[in-house]
């Protein structure tokens, strides 16, 4: 059984903070996406696009055909001035991502986008450290609403956004790739960066 396997068979949660989460003996730490990391985020997130194409507004078959040099230029884009991206890390493998940007014309609006997590990774703290990092960073630059965007056939996504504060804002619209799903927005209020 290799390691991931191990893991999922063993998975224990032991305890987290917003950058480290402790699973049994396996540590997940999130590191920033930068040009560095760009095969890593490339991989996971074609494996996120594979394993939930329906979370996704993009698609397997369109980013697979993207170069190397196209996926720095987008690890520089998700975590720019105005923007965050996160890997979720098990040692040297990815096990997850999120991003999130601030909004063009409202400087106290975000967005949480491409959140996903390795399926035997789920339901042990790794989605909650990945969102937490993010309302931390939104925090961080005066964001007072965070939103996101589910699809309606996710129950389990918006069960997990839910328990985590995000309400549904009560704006739907179809989802590109499939007009008989729609896509749900939620947000999430913040209060000020050390506000109680």
């Amino acid at each position: 059984m290799g390691r991931v396997g191990q893991v999922r068979r063993d998975l224990v949660l032991k305890g987290y903070d917003s950058r480290i989460c402790v699973i049994d003996s396996v540590m997940v730490t999130l590191e920033p996406i930068t040009p560095a990391t760009a095969a890593t985020f490339r991989d996971v997130r074609l494996r996120a696009l594979r394993d939930a194409p329906t979370a996704f507004v993009s698609t397997h078959a369109k980013e697979a055909l993207l170069t190397d040099d196209e996926w720095r230029t987008r690890a520089t884009q998700w975590n720019g001035e105005r923007s965050v991206a996160y890997l979720a890390m098990d040692g040297p493998e990815a096990c997850g991502l999120v991003g999130g940007y601030l909004d063009a014309d409202d400087p106290t609006r975000a967005t949480l986008v491409s959140m996903w997590v390795a399926p035997e990774y789920r339901a042990y703290g790794v989605g909650r450290q990945l969102v937490e990092a993010v309302v931390a960073w939104a925090r961080s630059q005066g964001v007072r609403r965070l939103y996101l965007v589910v699809t309606s056939i996710n129950d389990r996504a918006i069960a997990f956004y839910d328990r985590l504060g995000f309400v549904p804002t009560g704006h739907t619209e179809p989802y590109e790739n499939d007009p008989e799903i729609d896509d749900i927005e939620m947000v999430q209020e913040l209060a000020p960066e050390g506000a109680t």
